[in-house]
């Protein structure tokens, strides 16, 4: 394959000493350069699968005058990331590489327009931004697109992103000048949904995708400690320390407040054990340049161990060098994040990936083992893009009458018609969608005109428009000018309050509303900061697995001894509960006057059964933890449930729509959702935050098996 490279390809590799290419590389070259598809190249992390894009894709295109090329990436911070890789390959080729998201230089961005060339590196937030504000950008620049990359493609997958980017593709083509139109290349972990990457290009029949499936060994370690209060145990930091203080180790704990907390007493317990000072937090909420200090100190750090305690911030691609050890605390919520966690570590050729699990209940430490077991077992969760995506639908609808200042109704219904995001989407609902949005000034009709109208000129003028997800109202944190982060406004935050941020501890001098921004200075201790926002949603493979483990009752030799402990316990309780088949049989557990169901199903399935036994009057308390159900009066509530399912479900959209009037913060777990007439509303709950065909499939196959 090296020799149909071009030549100034081929001597970047020469120069670089490769003494061969991967099976990843050798196959994208053979397939991008002698066929006409779309690409999805699928692989491990750093197993090349930029490079695996980039050294055909440049070999192609290098010669041709104008922008060829465009890579879209889900983070600014792994655009700054991969702009040097893609850089100094370009520089082989004289070929400009510019950076285009709203951190980046203005003046090189005027100098791309003056004369469009080379690659552009983008997000698609940042096109979105071009539709709406500087249309005749879109097609100075794109109308010559040859390619477009997508890197961290399976992050885009059955979300509202990957709607918005599959819109904004389609948009893309109506201005491409090339007969072939672009091809679209996804670079992407490994994933359980390849049909839904697929789709992702706008043209799935004619994508293949590419599988890496060389294995990497994996070295797994369970331990167990028991949390009494709010914060984690003491114990579990100091062995946590022990087992980590010698090596380059990334810490998920689920939560940014949690991994304030773990960096914050790492670090005193290493100050007094006079240990290495390099323990970080990094999340979201952490300033831009603080993280990216972390990231290049990790990067080009070769002497000294370190200890960074992230979110799913450093899940994806970002490049921070060589890792030894990654450590999960408590669950993860999917084992398609556990997957990319654990690919963190051992990243280079010949190295084993090391993964230590701590637990603090044993509930946590079943889910965990559950996640590991199917994991070992090659599941992924599926994903299912949504095929109305009426909410996104909203979104784009207003973009596109933003981008050509006004349209006829027709003409908008043409353009939606073709746009690939959008094809399940009738012309009658189109019709009803734009009709909602005049008769609520989101939208003006002028002598047969479509503008934006009063309210809607609000939406599209707002810094927020261009993003589909929810992000939630912060405040500065500032310490001698000189911003640290960004925090919730909550009722702890107050003056001379402590708080834990980028992995130190502050003291809260003033709260200035009007600025937005919290002064603080540094101090001697206090608490984790709580942030809004949810947990992830559980799979029921998971939960199932999580059954069967407790039924099965086998050892598991990765378990330390308190973990193998407490996993027995849970173990001797199930075993009295007299469940044999962990698909059918469920326990209803009776415990002085309350009487619990353990349905072991996934957490869409579990809000259904949450919302039919409201809707029949019942007394209960759901734990999504334990993916149970307390109820007051006993085991014939939950007959009742199994009895009248099928009679409630004949009328879930009438129940679904009441319960939407009487509380319209249901609908906020979607951006632009309240802007669609209520029905609609319903399909959106309905499809993507309830699963009522998954619940009644559950409550019609089990077998209800009662314990006193």
């Amino acid at each position: 394959m090296f020799d149909l490279l071009a030549e100034p390809i081929r001597k970047y590799i020469r120069d670089k000493r490769w003494e061969s290419l991967r099976p990843i590389q050798n196959a994208a070259i053979q397939h991008i350069l002698t066929t006409e598809k779309n690409i999805i190249l699928a692989s491990k992390t750093a197993s090349g699968k930029t490079e695996a894009a980039f050294l055909p894709i440049l070999s192609k295109v290098f010669k041709n005058p104008g922008l060829r090329v465009l890579y879209i990436s889900p983070l600014i911070a792994l655009i700054n990331d991969q702009f040097n890789r893609v850089e100094e390959l370009c520089e082989y080729l004289d070929m400009p590489v510019t950076k285009w998201h709203g951190e980046a230089k203005k003046s090189l961005k005027e100098k791309l327009l003056q004369s469009p060339q080379g690659v552009v590196l983008i997000t698609p937030e940042s096109i979105e931004a071009m539709f709406v504000n500087n249309p005749q950008n879109i097609k100075a620049l794109f109308s010559n697109l040859e390619f477009i990359v997508i890197d961290e493609i399976h992050s885009f997958i059955g979300t509202d992103r990957g709607v918005q980017l599959n819109s904004l593709l389609s948009r893309l083509s109506d201005v491409n000048k090339n007969l072939a139109g672009f091809r679209v290349i996804g670079l992407s972990a490994t994933i359980g949904a390849y049909e839904e990457a697929k789709k992702m290009t706008g043209k799935p029949d004619h994508t293949v995708v590419l599988r890496d499936k060389s294995a990497k060994e994996m070295e797994t370690e369970f331990k167990y400690f028991e949390m009494d209060g709010a914060d984690l145990p003491l114990d579990l930091l100091k062995d946590l320390y022990v087992k980590t203080k010698d090596h380059k180790v990334l810490i998920f704990p689920n939560s940014r407040g949690k991994a304030e907390e773990v960096a914050v007493k790492l670090k005193k317990i290493s100050d007094r054990k006079q240990g290495h000072p390099y323990y970080f937090s990094h999340h979201s909420s952490i300033d831009k340049e603080l993280r990216e200090h972390i990231e290049n100190f990790a990067k080009n750090n070769k002497r000294f161990p370190f200890a960074i305690c992230c979110t799913s911030t450093l899940e994806l691609g970002i490049d921070i060098g060589s890792v030894e050890k990654v450590v999960q605390i408590d669950a993860a919520h999917s084992i398609a994040s556990l997957i990319q966690r654990v690919g963190r570590s051992g990243r280079k050729d010949g190295e084993s990936s090391s993964l230590l699990f701590y637990a603090t209940d044993s509930w946590s430490l079943l889910q965990s083992l559950a996640c590991m077991q199917l994991y070992m077992e090659e599941f992924i969760e599926p994903v299912h893009a949504l095929e109305q995506p009426y909410d996104i639908f909203t979104h784009q609808i207003l973009s596109i009458i933003k981008e050509t200042s006004g349209c006829s109704l027709q003409n908008l219904k043409d353009r939606l018609e073709k746009n690939y995001a959008f094809l399940k989407i009738t012309p009658a609902e189109i019709r009803e969608i734009v009709k909602e949005m005049v008769k609520t000034q989101q939208l003006e009709l002028i002598g047969g005109e479509l503008i934006v109208g009063i309210e809607g000129e609000r939406t599209v003028n707002s810094r927020d428009f261009y993003s589909v997800f929810k992000t939630e109202p912060s405040f500065k944190v500032v310490h001698q000018d000189k911003t640290i982060g960004e925090l919730p406004l909550m009722a702890t935050i107050q003056p001379d309050e402590n708080i834990l941020l980028a992995a130190r501890i502050w003291k809260i001098m003033e709260v200035d509303i009007k600025a937005k921004k919290i002064f603080v200075i540094p101090a001697k201790d206090g608490k984790r900061p709580t942030y809004f926002g949810t947990g992830g949603e559980v799979h029921s493979k998971i939960r199932e697995k999580m059954l069967q483990i407790l039924i099965e009752n086998k050892c598991y030799t990765e378990l330390d001894e308190a973990a193998a402990e407490a996993l027995r316990q849970l173990q001797l309780e199930f075993v009295n509960y007299n469940v044999r088949n962990y698909e059918q049989d469920r326990p209803i557990v009776t415990k002085h006057t309350d009487c619990i169901f353990y349905t072991f199903q996934g957490t869409k399935i579990n809000r259904s059964i949450d919302f039919l036994f409201k809707l029949l009057g019942i007394e209960f308390e759901y734990n999504e933890h334990e993916s149970s159900f307390t109820l007051k009066t006993g085991e014939t509530d939950v007959r009742l449930l199994l009895n009248f399912t099928s009679e409630k479900l004949k009328t879930i959209d009438q129940s679904i729509e009441q319960a939407l009037k009487e509380n319209s913060a249901l609908i906020e777990f979607s951006k632009w959702g309240h802007l669609l007439p209520i029905c609609y509303q319903c399909y959106l709950l309905k499809e993507k935050y309830f699963d009522f065909d998954g619940a009644k499939d559950f409550l019609e196959r089990i077998q209800l098996i009662t314990y006193n």
